[in-house]
């Protein structure tokens, strides 16, 4: 027979101590600072939630566009596209009889127009008998009645999505080039994501219907069983030649990525900037809370508690408020998150996700990671005040007037220095997987080194000031304040730190957008430069104006001169979304006048004449590895054509990458005569309405889109500054944190301040003048925060303008400062920290002066 257990063994009783010890303080803090730890957990809820919400929204949409993406690709093992967005159909056949191919599924995608309907309809042409054994979900389901359906010349099968945006009844209309194609409506799809609009019909009549004979988009293929995947398609690649691009289905996911890669990226850091200043708020609140307790914690040394026991009931008080506000930052992005996506939508204004209607799901690892980044900010935040306690000597802190030495180590200019140095340093470094981590962590650095500096430069500053008032014999309320803040820089430096960094944060991203939106405006004012511009309705690739339509437009009265272009797509790379082409009027003498080139171009004579000219984009550049004078090689008409690189021009429209060249080498080389776009110029003294009307009366004038340049301006500029709508949140909710540090900070020195103030009464200073005075210091202390913010937020933005913008989107852009609104922001802060400092002053200020001065040693 087994012994009875023995009974646990009893906790020792200076455990037990410790722990009743523990809880004791706790409760005391607690009661004691309700209002410093709530503001301390909304902070960090806050930027918690916010962060949280944006990645939530963001990968929720890019997983089911991605989801979305991958549903048209089926269980095909490999995908072969051409170069250009169609080849001809003889590859299939050459495909389906190629050794180790099991199955080979030809496909024609099209984005089709809508009538009445501002954006077009993918329109997939199967095989029907191919797809159902490798994309079974995109067949579609006629009736039975009607099985037939399947094969018919004019049927069509729709996803909800679509016959929802259709209002589909039994046919719908859709529009190749300027001519409209009349479709019954069979059925529905085997299975759709929500949100999905695509349509789907015989290969074979879409072929016909829109005129695409003899021509695909891809061939889906499934390989043999046994057959080596990686080694079948760089054989393939080889054998196909650079005219075809041969990827596996997860390309598909890959391009889906590099396209919304950098937009998820800085949404998130933007997200995150409300959390990296509600650090410093941590900060600054327990490092004034902390002080403030000095000779509480002398007298528990005293008592017997360790350094060690110190450090991590300090560090347990701060881990508690990151729990806490973390908790309640998950919940809170959780709920922002499911209201963003049911009432806005998933993009945040990006518009990189279109056609998907995401669902938000709680997703383990990044609410484990937000939750770690609240706890981390709390405890960063209060381990430099606990390790300060810690080391304090117990018989000088027992005293009172101690507080500033504890926070001599502060104004140590060093760290500051090497922290701006290698911020500087960094922003030397190349991206990282097409990222600026290091232009992000030289911001960072620059904002921590900034403000660790801040003591160093209080001191300086105000002592500066000092001597110039003394000099001039002020009144007593501006001489006790400088004073004050002269010789306690350290506590003043500890109130600013939340005004620093928001202001600081405000700034740089102010003149980043304003520098954005300006050079965006001044791009468009470069590129619209003709009166009246035409376009085909959006059809993607499958038809545009024909030579005698074209004819048609440029003879209608009131017309000077129309100048044609056709854009289309060409794939460089399996893994990179398509890069656009260009085909337009440009003089190669002066093509900028067609373009905002960034540097110096190619001249006529700097090639020779049988020399065809191509302008690449920024972001061809970075992407490619594009020169002035480099020869490339670009799929064009069926071939694979040698062009020179005659210039590098601005492009704030794709950041994948986009070519220019004259129209007729376009044509030459690719037999398409076709234009999908014209500008207008007008003869002198006709009014652009009364050309557009002469243009509706020509007999295709219901495919045709007609704009202004000033409506043009206007709506890019809208769409720009929906984009931003979330970057302007974020900066509000920085002003708010911002004006949170300072009250929090200011109740905590100012009931600190007690014997200080009450010795003041006792010398015939009023509560008035008292008041002045606190007045007085929070404004001088925010004035200087917004100096050093203007500074330091410039600083910040030229990484932003001319480091993180171009490594992240490709583009480069110029410096504009709007002075008129940083000057309000400044303002608005600053007469809210002086009526903060005020109101936190209040109570100081109320206690009984004889009370105040009392001192217990």
């Amino acid at each position: 027979m087994s012994a009875p257990p023995r009974p646990a063994a009893p906790l020792p009783r200076a455990h037990r101590a410790h722990r009743t010890l523990t809880r004791w303080l706790l409760g005391a803090q607690w009661r004691s600072h309700r209002g410093r730890a709530l503001v301390a957990i909304a902070t960090i809820a806050l930027g918690v939630g916010l962060g949280y919400a944006v990645q939530l929204i963001n990968g929720a949409a890019f997983n089911e566009f991605s989801a979305a993406a991958r549903s048209l690709s089926g269980q095909a093992d490999l995908q072969i596209r051409g170069a250009q967005p169609f080849f001809d159909e003889s590859l299939y056949a050459r495909l389906a009889t190629h050794a180790g191919v099991a199955i080979a599924s030809p496909v024609l995608e099209l984005d089709v127009a809508v009538p009445r309907q501002d954006a077009p309809l993918k329109l997939l042409g199967i095989d029907v008998f191919k797809a159902k054994r490798i994309a079974p979900d995109l067949t579609g389901v006629p009736s039975s009645q009607t099985p037939f359906d399947a094969l018919a010349d004019d049927a069509l099968f729709l996803s909800p999505a679509a016959q929802q945006w259709l209002g589909a009844g039994a046919n719908v209309t859709l529009r190749h080039g300027t001519s409209d194609v009349r479709l019954r409506v069979a059925g529905g799809i085997a299975r759709a994501r929500p949100g999905q609009r695509i349509a789907v019909m015989d290969i074979a009549a879409a072929q016909w219907r829109f005129g695409m004979l003899g021509r695909l988009s891809r061939v889906d293929v499934q390989l043999a069983r046994g057959v080596d995947r990686e080694a079948f398609r760089r054989a393939l690649q080889n054998e196909l030649g650079a005219g075809f691009v041969v990827g596996e289905t997860r390309d598909v996911e890959s391009r889906t990525d590099r396209l919304s890669r950098a937009y998820r990226i800085n949404m998130n850091v933007l997200a995150l900037v409300a959390l990296f200043t509600g650090a410093f708020l941590v900060f600054s609140t327990q490092a004034a809370g902390v002080v403030r307790r000095r000779t509480q914690f002398a007298m528990l040394r005293v008592l017997g508690m360790t350094r060690a026991l110190l450090v991590r009931q300090i560090m347990l008080e701060g881990a508690l408020l990151g729990v806490a506000g973390a908790v309640l930052g998950i919940a809170l992005g959780y709920a922002v998150a499911a209201l963003a996506l049911r009432f806005f939508g998933s993009d945040l204004g990006g518009g990189y996700f279109p056609g998907v209607e995401p669902r938000v799901e709680f997703e383990p690892l990044a609410s484990l990671v937000f939750l770690a980044l609240g706890i981390g900010v709390a405890l960063a935040g209060t381990l430099i005040p606990a390790l300060e306690a810690a080391r304090a000597r117990p018989a000088p802190a027992l005293k009172a007037g101690s507080e500033e030495a504890a926070l001599t180590p502060l104004a140590t200019p060093w760290p500051a220095l090497v922290c701006l140095a290698a911020g500087a340093a960094l922003t030397q470094a190349p991206p990282v997987f097409d990222a600026p981590v290091a232009g992000y962590a030289a911001v960072a650095l620059l904002l921590v080194g900034g403000i660790a500096l801040m003591p160093r430069l209080t001191a300086l500053v105000f002592r500066a000031l000092g001597r110039h008032r003394a000099r001039r014999r002020s009144g007593a309320v501006a001489t006790l304040a400088l004073a004050r803040l002269a010789n306690a820089p350290g506590q003043a430096s500890i109130a600013m730190g939340g005004v620093l960094s928001s202001f600081t944060l405000i700034v740089a991203m102010a003149i980043m957008v304003s520098s954005f939106r300006n050079s965006v405006d001044d791009w468009l004012a470069h590129l619209l430069a003709a009166d009246l511009y035409v376009r085909v309705a959006a059809s993607g690739d499958t038809g545009g104006l024909a030579p005698g339509q074209q004819a048609q437009l440029a003879a209608v009265r009131g017309v000077k001169h129309a100048a044609f272009a056709r854009t289309s797509r060409v794939t460089l790379d399996a893994s990179r979304p398509p890069v656009a082409l260009l085909a337009r009027e440009i003089d190669p003498a002066d093509p900028g006048a067609a373009m905002q080139l960034t540097g110096a171009a190619l001249s006529p004579r700097d090639w020779t004449s049988g020399d065809t000219p191509v302008w690449a984009s920024e972001a061809m550049v970075d992407l490619y590895g594009y020169r002035v004078g480099e020869r490339v090689r670009l799929p064009l008409g069926g071939e694979v054509r040698s062009l020179i690189v005659a210039g590098i021009w601005r492009d704030y429209v794709r950041q994948t990458g986009a070519l220019q060249m004259r129209i007729d080498d376009y044509r030459r080389l690719t037999g398409d005569t076709t234009a999908t776009d014209a500008g207008i110029t007008l003869a002198e003294g006709t009014p652009p309405t009364a050309a557009i009307d002469a243009m509706r009366a020509l007999p295709f004038a219901g495919a045709l889109e007609f704009a202004q340049p000033g409506e043009i301006r206007a709506r890019t500029l809208t769409i720009f500054d929906r984009s931003f709508a979330v970057t302007y949140l974020l900066e509000a909710v920085a002003v708010v944190i911002g004006l949170f540090g300072v009250a929090a900070t200011f109740s905590v020195q100012t009931l600190a301040r007690s014997r200080e103030f009450g010795m003041l009464r006792h010398v015939g200073v009023t509560r008035r003048q008292i008041l002045a005075i606190l007045a007085a210091e929070g404004g001088l202390l925010t004035a200087l925060g917004i100096a050093m913010g203007c500074v330091l937020g410039f600083a910040i933005s030229l990484i932003l303008v001319f480091v993180v913008n171009p490594q992240s989107f490709h583009w480069s852009m110029s410096l504009y400062v709007p002075w008129a609104l940083i000057g309000v922001i400044g303002g608005v802060m600053l007469v809210s920290s002086c009526m903060t400092a005020l109101l936190a002053g209040r109570r100081a200020v109320s206690v009984d002066a004889v009370r105040a001065v009392r001192e217990d040693w």
